[in-house]
Parts: C-alpha cells; sequence; structure tokens
C-alpha cells in the first residue's frame, strides 16, 4: 500500500504544479520535472521491476493511472495557456485604425534636372531635337574643331582635365594629352555636324568639367546645355529672337533681353545675353550689383572655320550656337545665392522644388 499512496501524492503534486504553471515555459517545465527521463514519475515506475510480485500488478495499475491523468492535465493547461497567449499577442499586434497614418516622403527629381527638362520642353517646342556626346573627349572635338588655335588659353592644364595620351602614357605636362573632360558641351555640335547635314536643330545636354575650385558662382562639375542651328538663310536675328522666347518661357514674359558684344572661338560674331533682374526689374538693386541686368548665357554665329572641320558650305549655309549653364538658369530663376547648394545634397534645400 505503500507505493500506492506514493503515487497518489505524487500525483496530487503534479497536478498543483500544472494549475499553477502561469506560461507554456513554465508547463513545460512541469512536464519535465515528473515525466522527464530524470523525473519523480518515471523514477518509481523504473523501481516497480524491484518490488515483491504480489504488490507489482496493484502498482502497475494505479501508477499508469497517475501517468495519464498528469499527462491529460498537461495537455488541457497546455491548451489553455496556448489560447490565453495567442488573445494576448493578437491584442498586442493589432492595429488601430483611428490612429493618423505615417505620410511618407514622395521623392522627386532633382532640381537641377527639373531645369534641364524645362529648358528641353522650350526647344523642343521649337522643332530641335536631343543630342548627345561623350564626356570623356578627344582634344580635337574639345578644341581644335570649335577653331581653338594650340596656343589658346582654354588649353591651359589650369582649366581642363586631362586624362591620358593616345599612348597609353599618363599625361603631365600641356599637349601631351589627346584624351580629356570636355570642358563644355560644344564637341557636341561637331560629332552631331560630322553625321547629320543642315538643316541641324539641336540642343546637347550634359555634365562638362573644369579645374574650377567651388564658390558661389563656380563648380568644377556644372551642367551645360548647347544649342546649334545651322540652315540656309540663317542671320544674327535668328538667334536674338530663338533667345529671347526661350527667356520669356523660362523667366515669365515680362523679363526683357540684351546682347552685348563678346569672343568666343567658335563664333564670329558673339555675344553675351543679359536678362533684366525679376527683383528691381531692371531698376538696380543690390541682387544685381545695381546693374539692372543679369547674365544668363554666351551665343554666337557660327564662324565658317568650324564649317570647315566638318565638311559643310559656309558660303551656302550659316548657323548660330548657344550656350548656359543649368545651375547659373536655375539659381536666377529660384533666387539661389549660392551655386554649391545644389550639388551638396542637403534635403532642406532640395524639398523646396
Amino acid at each position: 500500500m505503500a507505493i500506492s499512496e506514493d503515487l497518489r501524492f505524487l500525483e496530487r503534486e503534479a497536478l498543483e504544479a500544472v494549475l499553477a504553471a502561469d506560461s507554456l515555459d513554465s508547463l513545460d517545465a512541469v512536464r519535465v520535472a515528473y515525466l522527464g527521463k530524470k523525473g519523480s514519475l518515471t523514477a518509481v515506475l523504473r523501481g516497480l521491476a524491484s518490488l515483491p510480485p504480489e504488490v507489482r500488478p496493484e502498482a502497475g495499475r494505479v501508477s499508469n493511472e497517475v501517468r495519464v491523468r498528469i499527462e491529460t492535465s498537461l495537455e488541457q493547461r497546455r491548451r489553455a495557456l496556448a489560447s490565453v497567449e495567442h488573445e494576448t499577442r493578437i491584442a498586442a499586434e493589432a492595429v488601430d485604425v483611428t490612429l493618423p497614418g505615417r505620410a511618407r516622403p514622395i521623392g522627386r527629381q532633382h532640381v537641377l534636372h527639373q531645369i534641364v527638362e524645362e529648358i528641353t520642353g522650350i526647344f523642343l517646342g521649337l522643332g530641335y531635337r536631343v543630342a548627345d556626346g561623350p564626356e570623356v573627349e578627344l582634344d580635337y572635338y574639345n578644341f581644335t574643331a570649335l577653331n581653338h588655335p594650340p596656343d589658346h588659353p582654354a588649353r591651359a592644364l589650369q582649366d581642363t582635365f586631362y586624362v591620358r595620351d593616345l599612348s597609353g602614357d599618363e599625361a603631365e605636362v600641356e599637349g601631351e594629352s589627346d584624351v580629356l573632360l570636355r570642358t563644355h558641351t560644344s564637341p557636341g555640335q561637331v560629332h552631331v555636324m560630322e553625321t547629320q547635314k543642315p538643316p541641324i536643330y539641336v540642343i546637347v545636354p550634359g555634365k562638362v568639367y573644369r579645374r574650377d575650385i567651388a564658390d558661389p558662382s563656380h563648380l568644377p562639375q556644372f551642367t551645360q546645355v548647347e544649342g546649334l542651328v545651322v540652315d540656309e538663310g540663317i542671320t544674327f536675328g535668328d538667334l536674338k529672337g530663338t533667345l529671347e522666347h526661350f527667356v520669356r518661357g523660362m523667366f515669365g514674359p515680362d523679363r526683357r533681353v540684351r546682347l552685348r558684344p563678346h569672343f568666343f572661338p567658335f563664333t564670329e560674331p558673339s555675344a553675351e545675353v543679359d536678362i533684366s533682374c525679376g527683383i528691381c526689374g531692371g531698376t538696380g538693386c543690390r541682387s544685381c550689383g545695381g546693374e539692372g541686368w543679369l547674365e544668363i548665357l554666351g551665343c554666337g554665329m557660327v564662324d565658317p572655320n568650324v564649317f570647315g572641320h566638318v565638311g559643310i558650305d559656309p558660303e551656302r549655309y550659316s548657323g548660330f550656337a548657344f550656350g548656359m549653364g543649368a545651375e547659373r538658369i536655375a539659381a536666377l530663376k529660384y533666387g539661389v545665392p549660392d551655386l554649391r547648394l545644389f550639388v551638396e545634397g542637403d534635403t532642406r534645400f532640395l524639398h523646396q522644388f
């Protein structure tokens, strides 16, 4: 009888421990303590073989009943605890649909990309097409074919990033390199005129590189938009009218335009284009240095020597070219005082556009 009493006592102890378990982990600990390989009930069951034959059947029957009751109690408690934990997890992960949503920032085009697209759109409306050219250029296209003689200051190393000479050796001094990073998008004009016969109406947007120190009005890498027209009967008046149309399309119908004589090696005559100050209307203010005008681009009639490099008859055809910096246009359009703001990546600035 002693063994049966020990088993009943063990049963009561185990059932109380099952009811006291408040989590699935603690319940599993109870199971191991009583039914595991080293558990209390398992130890009793292993000792049945050593009992006298006359008490062994009764002890076996009671031990089986105790084991079944403990297992049944464990399963019932496991289901109850699992249900509670499931409900608790659902409550913790529930979404409160009455809370305001979390607004995520929407991506947008960079302001310079917007400006280039706006410039492009104006000239596409005039029947121009968009051309492209390599950023790594030959000296011939960047200088020679654009009427830059060998001793022209623009060839100096302090202005141009020379890359390598054609023999593959590193270029160290001026004149030893035939490969460079283009200093303007004007080489695109030469590529177009080599492959296309007049009439030609194109713009060439792209990155250009110069040995400039970044400051409020200069960048070593910036975006330029070049324009070229070659056709019969093209005059300086056509150039002026085209640029006036562009200025009013970009800055509004009230902006005035003036052209000042200037020099560029690949155009003759050449001019710089100014627009009336958008702040003072041309009367003079701090923004325009009291002049009432702001310079925006350079232009001129294509020099006949340039036509000679691409096989176009200057007696039959004439043309004009112009070039502008997208950063300069954006700064004037939006009143930005420092060009470096466009490339520093400050999202507080960029999100204004």
